[in-house]
């Protein structure tokens, strides 16, 4: 039987395993520290977060198991036009299979599908693997945060013209 994976909008019976795959990921990476999604409270409810107008979260699925997800958000004081790609976090046994991109990929249509003209994300050294991607993706290095995502863990800040 070959294995079927998928791409849907997040559901509320999501929320325990996707806070589940980030944690531990930031933790593989030695990256669940103060200032990060780790600690944030939102982590536990991305479905009601994500019910948030401007915003929306992909997730994917392996044989219906809950396999990684990715985001777009409307971060406070960004600049016009301008949401963040948040959350994107995938199982250890699913990195290198392309998921990511795919989920990275999808949520950017989707902000480009709805009005908007420049994607934003942060990142931190101890995730040099996917800021290679980010980098791959046409994504380029900031000197500064912009908006207010309330992450001050994070100490690369990069963005992409959709």
């Amino acid at each position: 039987m070959e294995d079927v994976i998928a791409i849907r909008p997040i559901e509320p019976q999501d929320n325990v395993a996707l806070a589940e795959i980030i944690r531990t990921a930031l933790s593989e990476f030695g990256a669940n520290k103060p200032g990060t999604v780790f600690f944030d409270p939102t982590t536990d409810a991305l479905f009601e977060l994500f019910r948030t107008a401007g915003s929306y979260y992909f997730v994917a699925t392996l044989n219906n198991k809950l396999v990684g997800g990715c985001g777009i958000f409307p971060t406070e004081n960004l600049p016009e036009g301008t949401c963040e790609l948040v959350k994107l976090y995938v199982n250890q046994d699913m990195r290198g299979t392309g998921i990511g991109k795919k989920l990275m990929e999808k949520s950017m249509e989707w902000a480009k599908a709805n009005g908007y003209t420049q994607v934003y994300l942060e990142s931190m050294p101890e995730l040099s693997k996917a800021v290679s991607i980010y980098e791959k993706q046409g994504f380029i290095k900031l000197s500064r945060p912009l908006g207010n995502s309330g992450h001050d863990g994070c100490d690369i800040w990069m963005t992409k013209t959709l």
